[in-house]
Parts: structure tokens; sequence; C-alpha cells
């Protein structure tokens, strides 16, 4: 076992750090903070993440992707605003439906302008009723000739305000056992007609977090994406790549308040010393450095697992929810060595919190994470 990284991965890392830094953060700080960014500041960074090789990690090279490695892809999504990163997924994860279930004409159309960050996509699975349940989705597809017509509503959708294309899931109906026939429609915007309804949020609010309603929408039948009853194993394979990514987004954030927090407690006096030289700071610091530093190892050795084709329903679903509460943890205790200033909008370390605190959330809940890794366990299943 090797903890340090390759020539090749300490390469990546700073250029996507650099990257980051230079060229993507100047963007964020154009545009208002508690405010979604326009489509055209999207596309600008877009055209970043398409320079990094990042916008199909999971695409093989010969089809035009990254062909990353995910544990190789988690490292630098690490180095990225976690509002940048968490659109990042949604787009690149439906570029790789897109290329895993479509017909060669779909493929060859979307995909080179997806590829290029010239376009953006996304997936609208959750519903009122099928968020952490996925396989009670209710969206109707009914196929009628050359077309297919879409009626019902997506809640939390990742994107969807800004995308041009979004992978839609929907059922058919029902199978001889009652279970919904699960379906995937690839919707082009400027061709199909749906309401998007951007949802307020306590964090990450310069992001796209919509809801969207569909009305009979018509979309022709070469638009439907793999086969009957597929979906949920494609978002199975999605999610464990996914949780252990939404895990080193809030990594990036706690370490950015840990940074914050150490040079405050170096910098600042009370009592006559430096903070830094009273033991309970001493040990907030370490306490936020060590739940920082677990959290991103569990998040690698999932995405490793992935690498290396072990089963990591469990080790993804640990991953994302130790990473998510840990680094809320992390944020809250880099709050507190800041005193006053830690609870400051100036400072910005609540808007971590805030952040982070919405990480728990897509992918799977906390409480269902623990039911994943538990039937991991005992081979029973909880919720079913």
């Amino acid at each position: 076992m090797n903890f340090s990284l390759s020539e090749d991965q300490e390469m990546m890392v700073a250029a996507a750090r650099r990257m980051s830094q230079e060229r993507i953060e100047p963007v964020l700080r154009q545009h208002p903070i508690d405010k979604p960014l326009p489509k055209s500041a999207m596309l600008e960074i877009y055209a970043v993440l398409a320079e990094l090789g990042i916008t199909a990690p999971r695409v093989p090279v010969e089809a035009g992707g990254g062909g990353l490695k995910m544990l190789d892809y988690g490292m630098m999504i690490e180095q990225l605003p976690p509002v940048v990163a968490l659109s990042l997924i949604s787009h690149e994860g439906t570029i790789s439906r897109i290329h895993a279930g479509c017909p060669k004409d779909i493929r060859e159309r979307y995909l080179p302008d997806l590829i290029a960050g010239r376009k953006i996509a996304c997936t609208a699975n959750t519903e009122a009723g099928a968020g952490s349940d996925s396989g009670a989705v209710r969206t109707r597809l009914k196929v009628d000739g050359e077309h297919a017509f879409v009626t019902g509503s997506k809640m939390w959708i990742t994107n969807a305000s800004v995308a041009d294309v979004i992978n839609v899931s929907c059922t058919l109906g029902n199978d001889d056992n009652g279970r919904p026939i699960a379906r995937r429609v690839l919707m082009d915007r400027s061709e199909c007609e749906f309401e998007v309804r951007e949802t307020p949020v306590m964090g990450l609010q310069q992001g796209h977090l919509s809801e969207v309603v569909f009305e009979g929408t018509r979309v022709p039948v070469g638009h439907m994406i793999g086969e009957a009853g597929d979906a949920a194993k494609t978002l199975t394979m999605a999610w464990n790549g996914n949780r252990p990514l939404l895990g080193l987004m809030c990594v990036h954030l706690a370490q950015k308040a840990f940074d914050l927090a150490l040079a405050h407690a170096k910098a600042h006096k009370q009592f006559g010393k430096l903070i830094a030289a009273h033991q309970l700071v001493q040990q907030d610091l370490a306490d936020v450095e060590t739940l920082i530093v677990t959290a991103r190892l569990l998040c690698y050795s999932a995405l490793d697992a992935i690498d290396r084709g072990v089963r990591a329903n469990g080790s993804s679903a640990m991953a994302k929810r130790y990473a998510t509460q840990a680094c809320e943890r992390a944020i809250q205790l880099a709050m507190q060595v800041h005193g006053g200033m830690g609870i400051s909008q100036e400072l910005g370390i609540e808007r971590m919190w805030r952040d982070a605190r919405m990480f728990q959330v897509p992918d799977g809940m906390n409480g269902i994470l623990a039911l994943i890794q538990g039937r991991e366990l005992v081979g029973i299943g909880a919720f079913r």
C-alpha cells in the first residue's frame, strides 16, 4: 500500500488546483454569492473543465472522454470549488449515460459539445415520493409511434435551469409483479417544452437546483436511453462513484476552513498570548485535522475499490456518510477557533458550513447510507 501520489497524480492535482484558483474562482467572485450563476458564467467555467479533461472522466479516451481512474478523478474534484464540482458530476454522469445507452447518431449529435463544455447536461431522477426509494418513480412515459410523451415532475435536480439536455427517469407502467418498468429518455431543451423552477436553498447558492415539470412533453423515440428495467443498475453504479466524490467536496470545504483557523490561531492573541498556545485551541485544531484526514482517506479508499473492480456499495456509502458529517463538524470547530468572527458573513466560514450541510442530501441521505452499509455487512435489506 502506497500513500504517496505518483508523478502523474501530482501533476493532475496541481493542474486542477491552479486552474481552479486562476480561472474558476475569479468567475465565481464576479457574481453574487447568494444567487445562481448565469449560464454564460457556467459555460465559461465548463470551458476550463474541458481543458482539464474532466467533463467526461468516466468515458473511455477512444470515445472522446478522459478515461480517468475514479481515484485520480476524485483527487481533481477535491481541488474544485464544491458548487462547481457538484454541477460537474451531474453533467459528466449524464454524459456517461448517453455514451453507454444511446444510439450512435444521438451520441454523435450531443457528446462532442457536452465534452467540449459548449453545452451542459443533467439527470432528473428524484421525485416527491421517489428520493431515497428510486424505484418509486412515477413520471410516466407513453410511447405512441415515433414519439414518446412524458408527464410528471422532478425535484432537487442539479443543473436543470442551465442544462441543454436532460436525462429523465420515467416508468412505462408496471410489470407482472407490480414493479415499475423504468426507462430513461434524453430531452433536448431546444426541442422539448417543459417548465423549470429554481429551488431556493441554504447553501451552494451560486448553483442550480430546480424542480422540473413535464406535461405531455414530446420526445423522439430514438432518444430513449438503454433498455427497459436497466435504470436501477445504472443508478447504483453512478451513486457508488458519486458518493465519495461528494465526500471530497466536503473535504475541500473543511480543509479551507482549517487553513483559515490555523492562520488565525497563529496571529490572534487572547489573555496575553497567541491563542495557538492555549491547550483547548490546539485540541480543536488537532480534532479538525483528524476529521479531514480520515474523511479524505475513506473517500480515496472507496474510489480505489471501484478502480479495482471490488464491490463498493458499502464502502461508498460509508465514505459519504462519514465525510459529510465529519467535515460539517470540522467546520464548526474552525468557526469556534475564530470566536465571534467565525459566525460573521464577512469571513465566510458560516457559508462553508451551510455549503457542507447541503452535501448530506444528494445521492442518499445519511440514514439510507447507513442501511446500505448495514445491508452489505449482514446480507439483509432493511428497507425492502
